[in-house]
């Protein structure tokens, strides 16, 4: 088993995993964001995973981490192996991922093990199904009110499709009494930039009981057309903090979609390729496993950065990728822990970039499209269809 020197693990860690952590894993920080694309952080981090590959070769390359197992996995073949033997041997609820999550939502399935891990997976799996609710009429409904605006502007701005994109995200989990709640989703998006911090933050606990007791009003009304309605306030409270926060990547796929000109759940999901949300995907071994002939211990962290594969694609709009079978496209992960709310995600927010695109015609980014993009400041100059676009400012 390969192991990198000191000076490449300070690459590693350098270029690659601390520039990520920058950004905010759980919630994006705006000025890291911006910081990030000026300097193009992706595509360096891109490079030093090729070229650790190139030096030490495609098996998985241990760090030098005192007291720690960690590991980089640099072929496609091995990702899809890591994420096909999930829960066991390769657990999703490593220790640092416990920690943020436990800021605002400690009993969700992907901070749990064992028996509780399952339960509340298959709950995620039945609950969380588009057809269960009428999600293109909610989409449909706030993204009126979004034309509508972009057409007297004559631009959409990242702070006006957020503030729709939330009334959306609320009323799809917690039903049209939730639309203008904005109180609720801020107070989680605060918990969440805490989340940041995973061990390094105290919890403010007090926030989180007061997030959570609004939380359940929402979800003891069960209204109609909404996740809320799909299952007991008590077992939807435990999982919906995840289903609000999701909302959040999905929506960020959506501005950038609209940027390269995509259409559909396939501009969705090449938009999640070109700048995936999760950009990386850990996993912890609970055995001894062995790769290429070698093992590593148990307790290993096995880290998956998911720009450097998803970039052997190209740097272009590619939708004939999808769908695919290739091992290391993993925008939504992959195997039995494969995100339950995809196709929730697909349909709410490919119908939401249709609607506009039936409507306005947007400036888009030109390709080779960049590596890092901060969605904060995409300004995308609009007109009615069949007048002509400007650029991107």
């Amino acid at each position: 088993m390969a192991v990198a020197s000191r000076l490449d693990t300070g690459k590693a860690f350098a270029r690659v995993l601390l520039p990520t952590l920058a950004k905010g894993v759980i919630v994006r920080r705006p000025s890291s964001m911006a910081l990030a694309e000026k300097v193009q952080a992706d595509a360096m981090a891109v490079r030093t995973m090729k070229a650790l590959r190139d030096k030490y070769g495609p098996e998985p390359l241990r760090l030098r981490v005192t007291g720690r197992s960690v590991a980089l996995v640099l072929d496609p073949e091995d990702v899809a192996r890591l994420l096909a033997e999930t829960p066991e041997p390769f657990h999703p609820a490593t220790a640092e991922k416990r920690a943020a999550l436990n800021h605002f939502q400690p009993h969700g399935s992907l901070a749990s093990r064992g028996p509780e891990r399952e339960k509340r997976r298959r709950f995620n799996e039945v609950v969380l199904r588009p057809e269960k609710l009428d999600v293109e009429a909610v989409v449909r409904d706030e993204a009126d009110l979004l034309v509508r605006h972009v057409m007297n502007t004559g631009e959409l701005a990242w702070d006006d499709f957020a503030r729709v994109w939330w009334r959306v995200a609320r009323r799809i989990v917690l039903g049209a009494g939730g639309r203008d709640d904005s109180a609720l989703t801020d107070d989680l998006k605060t918990l969440r930039a805490n989340a940041n911090w995973a061990f390094l933050h105290p919890k403010r606990r007090g926030l989180r009981r007061r997030f959570e007791q609004r939380l359940h009003q929402h979800l003891e009304r069960s209204e109609p057309n909404s996740l809320a309605s799909l299952a007991p306030a008590d077992e939807a409270a435990s999982q919906a903090p995840h289903w609000l926060f999701a909302f959040d990547a999905a929506g960020i796929v959506t501005m950038r979609a609209l940027a390269i000109g995509g259409s559909g759940p396939a501009g969705i999901l090449e938009s999640a390729r070109l700048w995936p949300t999760t950009p990386v995907i850990l996993r912890e071994s609970t055995i001894a496993t062995r790769w290429h002939g070698t093992w590593l211990p148990e307790n290993t962290t096995f880290i998956v950065f998911a720009p450097y594969f998803h970039r052997f694609y190209g740097d272009t709009y590619r939708p004939e990728l999808w769908p695919t079978e290739e091992p290391a496209l993993v925008p939504f992960s992959a195997g039995p822990a494969v995100c339950p709310g995809r196709d929730l995600v697909l349909v709410s927010a490919g119908t939401m970039l249709d609607t506009l695109r039936a409507h306005l015609d947007f400036s888009t980014l030109e390709p080779p499209f960049p590596a890092t993009l901060n969605h904060f400041t995409l300004r995308l100059r609009a007109t009615r269809k069949g007048d002509d676009g400007l650029e991107v400012v």
